[in-house]
């Protein structure tokens, strides 16, 4: 029998034991058999990824050229022979009108009344009375305070005895300048002694004078003590409380007094329309101005223009005007901000077209007109001033001829189309809802091509 190995007999190579690395575990392939069949598979995958996108691809540019050559197709259609097989373009048309067109200037403005009153009190003294309600309407001459009365009748009457004083000495100088001008003829006194006298009954005259002018004064003061409203207007909230000692140099004074019947309108325009709003104002025209709110959703009052300011803004390149307003319901609140409307003119039979048919190229502005054989044509025109949603044509168009206020874009001169007449559906909207409660036009949005197919 052969002995067992030592501790320290090292086994053969061969024999030794594997190295982590070299490790497999049950069921798991070797590395070199793994790395073949992974890198087949990502190629698989990508490969597919591949001909998916290409597909998608493929599938969505299929349908966009269907999709052009039916556009094209339906344009050809509409174009006259040799068109394709989807027929001729439904369009809304309306016919070109005659009528009145008013010229509308639109600015920004403030409320501004015509009298703003600091009410402060003329002299000093104790607040006894305030004889006003915070917000109530008020005329002219009606009580608003009373300051204490006392000190100034006391100097009233201070200054009655005074002049009571000086007359009394006034006469006695003048009783003795008679008798010593008598003297004198008689050559019984010195001509000294006369003039010296009348230069005395002078000094008295003045001084009665001055003390008139105390009595004066003391009645001034004792009307100052009951302060009036100067102007018809509305008070605001008061400043100052009943038993303060007033004095005319109080920064906040007893209450604001604004004149709101009748009131104005401050508002600005650029200065490009300065010679046509001077000129209609000089000629003696009332030029009509509404005032809007600041959305411009409901009209507020109606006035007048009253005036144009004597320059221009050179910073901002605008002019002020001032238009006049009764306010009788008081819409209009000082310092308020409003849009404001001025009719400057108006235009008489004219040739009005809705905007919505204006077009324009390099070459100008042009309509679609629609000849009686349902074909299009284009047709050059010039306009005119325009109001809302209307524009005057004033060269190119004729009273009754039919124009395309929706689809032109995909129009084409000479293409069959199918008229719609939008006059009944204009005609509705602007009775019904034309022109809201401020008597604004709305603007209608025009029918979008799916509402003009259905049509």
């Amino acid at each position: 029998m052969s002995n067992p190995p030592t501790e320290n007999t090292r086994p053969p190579e061969s024999e030794k034991s594997p190295t982590v690395s070299s490790v497999s575990l049950p069921g798991q392939r070797p590395p070199s058999a793994r790395s073949p069949r992974r890198r087949r598979t990502v190629i698989v995958i990508a490969a597919a990824a591949v001909v998916l996108l290409g597909v998608v691809w493929w599938v969505n540019h299929r349908t966009a050229a269907e999709a052009g050559g039916a556009a094209r197709g339906g344009r050809r259609g509409g174009g006259g022979p040799g068109g394709g097989d989807t027929g001729p373009l439904p369009v809304s048309v309306r016919a070109a009108e005659k009528g009145n067109l008013d010229l509308y200037l639109d600015g920004l403005g403030t409320v501004t009344p015509l009298h703003t009153v600091m009410v402060r009190t003329q002299i000093s003294g104790h607040l006894e009375q305030i004889a006003f309600e915070e917000g109530q309407l008020v005329h002219q001459g009606d009580l608003l305070a009373v300051i204490d009365p006392r000190p100034y009748q006391v100097a009233l009457e201070q200054a009655q005895g005074q002049l009571h004083q000086a007359q009394s000495q006034l006469q006695t100088a003048q009783l003795d300048l008679a008798r010593y001008d008598t003297l004198a003829q008689q050559d019984s006194i010195a001509k000294q002694q006369v003039d010296a006298t009348r230069s005395q009954v002078a000094q008295y005259e003045g001084l009665v004078q001055t003390d008139q002018a105390a009595i004066d004064s003391a009645n001034l003061n004792l009307t100052y003590c009951h302060i009036k409203a100067p102007v018809d207007g509305r008070v605001g909230l008061r400043l100052i409380d009943q038993g303060n000692y007033v004095t005319p140099g109080d920064t906040n004074g007893l209450v604001v007094l604004t004149q709101t019947k009748p009131i104005t309108v401050i508002f600005t325009l650029p200065e490009d329309n300065v010679t046509q709003v001077s000129a209609r104002l000089h000629s003696g025209a009332k030029l009509p101005v509404e005032a809007f709110n600041r959305t411009q959703t409901t009209k507020l009052a109606t006035g007048t223009l009253t005036t144009i300011d004597n320059q221009i803004d050179t910073s901002t390149g605008t002019f002020r005007l001032r238009a006049e307003f009764a306010n009788e319901d008081e819409s209009l609140f000082p310092n308020q901000f409003v849009n404001v409307r001025l009719l400057v003119d108006s235009l008489h039979d004219a040739v009005v077209i809705p905007t919505s048919a204006v077009e324009r190229s390099q070459q100008g502005t042009f309509v679609y007109l629609v000849k009686p054989d349902s074909t299009v044509a284009t047709r050059p025109v010039k306009l005119g001033p325009t109001e809302g949603e209307r524009v005057a044509v004033t060269d190119g168009l004729a009273v009754g001829e039919q124009v395309v206020t929706d689809g032109a874009d995909r129009l084409r001169d000479g293409m069959k189309v199918i008229p719609h007449n939008a006059a009944n559906e204009a005609g509705a909207a602007h009775g019904a809802g034309g022109t809201s409660g401020t008597g604004r036009p709305h603007r209608h949005r025009p029918p979008t091509d799916d509402s003009s197919s259905k049509q």
